[in-house]
């Protein structure tokens, strides 16, 4: 007899992150795991997801499209008849979400299990013979810009020019090594050096393909494409990651800090944690590529085609160890990172304040998280401490606050509202609407303000979520300017984790993970969603950052309009049109962020560069324009007037016999006081505190006549 599934209800409010579904499971036979996990996802994302799509033969075509592309990326394995072949099944995938037989997965699994072993015997093949790097002739990099190979010639064909630029970047650096060097080496010899490197790559990559990548592995991306394609937000998490998920939230953190992502076979760098050795040291970025990682002065080991968990095997170690990895970052050049391994400090991550002195007294808030101990009520709550980081900045008698929410992901919605609440009366601080269409105002009901001086907020593209949240709302109520990237993430959605162990009676043979599920989307008190679009810098300045945000995903929910708030502003309304103004006349003069701009132009044109040279002259050139371009970049802070930036007497006093958090908070400053951003937050911060005291203004214009 079959397994019983009853579609699950919706019993209360999702904002108390509740469901009620109805347990699979009796005295029938239980179906697969797989089957049963398929059959709840599909449950899950039809009755809880906050705006689902219908799901139907459309939704199952994008998902095909997007399981394809997670499974071979760059057209290497499947050919096209393998793809002619699953075509009739790209209409399954609803069926099988409403419990038809895995028929897409199972055949897809079968022919890219075949299509890996047939490709494990090409690649040593090409490798085994010398490259021709005289011979013109260009490779697409762009696989959309490509179809799949006709047939198993063409393939091997496109094996050969992809292992051919493997081996001539790697041909390339070596010629360069042996000049700076005077090794001696021939140039026969280097090419043979090549190619033993990028074999060995891919030895581990085949080896990892072919022995250590289960079917989990691949019905976790079978999944996650299903999710995925309903919001980029609503993920399947496996057992393993689900745990990982759970330990990231609970914030413990160790090794150098550095979370990866495997894309295309490449180890690359998703974020840094702050106050971790990454962070401390400041080389490394997000999207940077780890392509070697050595345990101190030994040698190093290539990861490429390593998967994530193996990397990470390599560069965590015992605290105190040295851990060196060659990165590729962003601006194309390579380097070697230097890093000691250290267990992250959680109070690394909480708020804290330092003073800047200059044409004014600047009081100065960085908060890298709206971090919320909600186990503990005598933990740490990102609201209780920038209210303290406040009353201490006031003690110092500041002329004004700047809140630094760069990089800021976001956290306890709480936090934000309450901590919105510090700088204008009581009122609606977002709006938050469920899948029914209700919507709350969340409110701060303190009529109190802790703080009514000059206030400004800095952001990036990184600001997510609940900085979206608390930008948005000092903007609508015209209560701070804001200071940044032309718009944060948009990130303006709320997700739940929900355990799929708990809506089955039967043993499934082992935990089937979790969904993350998108349940609720953030709107602002003028009812406009920070879904999106996010929150539009009312001071733009130049971003370093290329192509960051919701926005780029085409599976990213619209951005929409509620009815607005009833919500009164600011009672000396910020005029920023002023501060726009003088902030762009100094922008257009400021040379390090022309360096900037002309940086991002250039990291333009290489990402529209959709081929590339396989022979070493041709390769060299462009290399060298490149490299010529981009390192200009590296003379920005030579550009930027060094801040008089200094932690709080208080604050010093605590850590005064720490060694190790003196010189955590020596580097903080470090890293602050040659800030091209947070420099011009300082100038507009200054134009704002004589916009905002006309009494000051009147002082410092008499002082200037008299130095005239």
């Amino acid at each position: 007899m079959k397994l019983k599934v009853i579609v699950p209800i919706m019993l209360i409010s999702i904002s108390a992150g509740i469901f009620a579904f109805a347990k699979i499971g009796g005295t029938d036979d239980p179906p697969g795991r797989y089957e049963a996990i398929m059959t709840l996802v599909g449950q899950i994302l039809k009755e809880g997801h906050y705006q689902p799509k219908p799901i139907d033969d459309a939704f199952s075509k994008q998902v095909f499209k997007k399981y394809m592309k997670s499974l071979d990326s760059e057209k290497k394995f499947f050919m096209k008849s393998d793809i002619d072949a699953l075509k009739p099944l790209e209409t399954h995938v609803d069926d099988e979400l409403n419990g038809a037989p895995l028929d897409l997965f199972k055949k897809t699994n079968d022919i890219i299990r075949q299509r890996v072993t047939e490709a494990a015997a090409i690649y040593p093949v090409i490798l085994d013979k010398p490259f021709d790097f005289s011979k013109q002739e260009n490779i697409v990099i762009d696989p959309d810009a490509t179809d799949w190979p006709a047939d198993a010639a063409a393939r091997t064909e496109a094996w050969r020019k992809s292992l051919k630029l493997r081996t001539l970047e790697k041909y390339a650096d070596l010629i360069e090594l042996r000049d700076k060097e005077k090794t001696g080496k021939t140039d026969a010899e280097l090419e043979a050096e090549a190619r033993a490197k990028v074999k060995k790559v891919y030895d581990r990559y085949f080896d990892r393909m072919k022995n250590r990548m289960k079917e989990d592995d691949r019905f976790s991306m079978y999944v996650n494409a299903i999710t995925t394609t309903m919001d980029p937000h609503t993920d399947y998490m496996p057992p393993v990651e689900k745990r990982a998920f759970q330990e990231q939230m609970a914030g413990k953190f160790f090794g150098i800090g550095a979370q990866l992502r495997e894309d295309e076979g490449r180890i690359k760098i998703v974020s840094i944690v702050t106050g971790s050795p990454s962070w401390k040291q400041g080389q490394l970025k997000a999207d940077d590529v780890i392509l070697k990682v050595a345990q101190g002065s030994q040698e190093p080991v290539d990861i490429g085609g390593f998967a994530v968990d193996e990397a990470v095997t390599l560069i965590r170690g015992n605290k105190g160890t040295e851990v060196r990895l060659t990165v590729k970052s962003v601006d194309g050049t390579t380097k070697v990172v230097s890093l000691v391994r250290d267990e992250i400090k959680l109070d690394d991550t909480f708020a804290k304040s330092a003073v800047i002195s200059g044409q004014h007294k600047i009081g100065y808030i960085y908060l890298p998280e709206f971090y919320a101990d909600f186990n503990d009520r005598q933990g740490s709550f990102s609201y209780d401490d920038v209210a303290e980081e406040i009353k201490k900045l006031k003690a110092e008698k500041v002329d004004g606050i700047i809140l630094d929410l760069r990089f800021n992901g976001g956290g306890s919605l709480p936090d934000v509202i309450k901590m919105a609440g510090l700088f204008v009366p009581e009122g609606t601080m977002v709006q938050v609407r469920s899948r029914g269409g209700e919507t709350q105002q969340q409110k701060d009901r303190d009529k109190s303000v802790q703080y009514d001086g000059p206030l400004a907020i800095m952001v990036n593209e990184f600001s997510a979520s609940a900085s979206e949240i608390m930008a948005a709302a000092m903007q609508d109520y015209k209560r701070a300017v804001i200071i940044g990237s032309p718009s944060t993430f948009g990130k303006g959605t709320v997700q739940r984790l929900l355990e799929l162990d708990n809506f089955v009676r039967t043993d499934m043979g082992g935990s089937l993970g979790a969904i993350k599920l998108t349940v609720q989307k953030f709107y602002r008190a003028d009812g406009g969603s920070t879904q999106l679009k996010g929150v539009e810098s009312d001071v733009v300045l130049p971003s370093p950052y290329y192509e960051v945000g919701e926005r780029k995903d085409e599976d990213a929910l619209k951005w929409d309009v509620i009815p607005k708030a009833d919500y009164t502003v600011w009672q000396d309304p910020v005029d920023v049109e002023t501060l726009k103004k003088n902030s762009a006349k100094r922008v257009a003069n400021n040379e390090a962020f022309k360096i900037i701009n002309d940086n991002i132009a250039t990291l333009k044109k290489l990402e529209e560069q959709k081929t590339y040279p396989l022979d070493l002259a041709s390769y060299k050139a462009d290399q060298k324009k490149n490299a010529a371009a981009l390192k200009r970049y590296d003379a920005v802070n030579d550009k930027v007037k060094d801040l008089n930036i200094n932690s709080l007497k208080v604050d010093l006093s605590k850590i005064a016999g720490d060694t190790v958090k003196l010189a955590r908070n020596k580097d903080w400053l470090k890293a602050r006081t040659k800030d091209a951003y947070l420099s011009e937050a300082v100038n507009v911060m200054n134009d704002l505190i004589l916009q905002s005291y006309p009494k000051l203004k009147n002082n410092y214009t008499d002082a200037k006549n008299k130095e005239n």
